[in-house]
């Protein structure tokens, strides 16, 4: 198995912290250490860093090299530009043929995604590389919703396939668009819907040969990347679309498994998420922060200023050298419309 740790995303909804020049999920979160750094802990936990891949662009791939050195540099495949997930996801095949492990199951780490506990992350990897290796079947995972999660697609379990050291894989029976609300809202409840989680597993030669199959116009460039094709020209030829353009179709078909996530699944895309975490594990202690006829509010800041709140709840505030977000939690989505403004007025400083 070869783990690829992939990142490219700002994560704009956690602006004034997350910046280009420091995205999210290198930002020091949980007890000091980035998500990151933590993912890339848990994988060293089975693999040595010759056997983890990272695929990002070259402002990022600095950042990761500073925080941990022992990063190979042979391993870090760059885009030379953002095409959205299904170039980048042929991408990381391509780049990994290139170097000989065209046949060897990969399985993609989004890098701004908390997988709770380690052990339970590590025994889906071992399951899902067992059946990569024995079947050509697109591999992906999902976890059963509690509520309807807008902005994400979902799927429907079908047949067990295989249920080993706690960990069960099913048939896709079905693929539900994130606008099908009413059908999602059928099933849930029920134990047969996932939220669609990724996690993308497949050997590298069965990936482009499903690319091959239903989107020839990645496949080609892909190919020619693969085979030591100039990787900016060929890039650029691949359509920005998502990996959807191809798993929706997959999904359809009946060539695709889902693997039900073992672990927690904590995707820290707001600061609401961000907050909620850390209080839920007793995380969130700031110094200097006073309260008066307060409650439930969160403060994160990068200096020691002194913080007083009076009269107010369910507030986030987060303030930088040069911005300061107040918002109420639960408006934490909107943050990105912050970033739109300020791209609008080329403040790129601030971005």
């Amino acid at each position: 198995m070869k783990p690829v740790i992939i990142c490219g995303g700002v994560g704009s909804k956690m602006w004034p912290m997350s910046r280009s020049t420091m995205p999210k999920h290198f930002l020091p979160l949980i007890n000091g250490k980035s998500l990151f750094q933590l993912n890339w802990e848990a994988l060293r936990r089975r693999f040595s860093p010759e056997e983890i891949f990272l695929q990002t662009n070259e402002v990022q791939a600095k950042i990761a090299k500073n925080l941990i050195p022992e990063i190979i540099e042979e391993n870090i495949f760059i885009e030379p530009e953002m095409r959205n997930q299904g170039p980048a996801t042929g991408f990381a095949a391509a780049q990994l043929i290139k170097r000989g492990f065209g046949d060897e199951p990969f399985i993609l780490v989004q890098a701004d995604v908390l997988r709770e506990p380690d052990e339970e992350f590590l025994k889906m990897i071992g399951e899902v590389e067992k059946l990569a290796g024995a079947n050509d079947k697109y591999i992906t995972g999902g976890f059963a919703p509690q509520t309807i999660v807008r902005g994400v697609d979902y799927l429907v379990k079908g047949n067990l396939i295989s249920e080993e050291n706690g960990v069960k894989i099913f048939e896709v029976a079905d693929y539900i668009d994130r606008t099908e609300e009413e059908k999602i809202k059928e099933y849930l409840g029920g134990d047969k819907l996932l939220l669609h989680a990724n996690h993308t597993t497949m050997t590298p030669n069965n990936l482009l040969k499903m690319y091959q199959k239903y989107k020839p116009e990645w496949y080609e460039p892909l190919v020619a990347i693969s085979t030591n094709g100039d990787v900016v020209t060929e890039y650029g030829k691949m359509p920005k679309a998502g990996i959807e353009e191809v798993t929706k179709l997959v999904y359809k078909s009946g060539e695709a498994l889902v693997v039900e996530l073992p672990f927690n699944w904590v995707d820290f895309g707001t600061w609401e998420s961000v907050a909620n975490y850390m209080r839920e594990k007793s995380m969130y202690n700031p110094e200097d922060v006073f309260e008066v006829e307060s409650q439930n509010n969160f403060v994160y800041r990068k200096d020691k200023k002194y913080v007083a709140l009076i009269g107010v709840e369910n507030l986030v505030v987060i303030d930088t050298a040069d911005g300061l977000l107040i918002t109420k939690k639960d408006q934490t989505g909107k943050v990105g419309t912050v970033v739109d403004k300020l791209k609008e007025e080329n403040r790129s400083e601030l971005i």
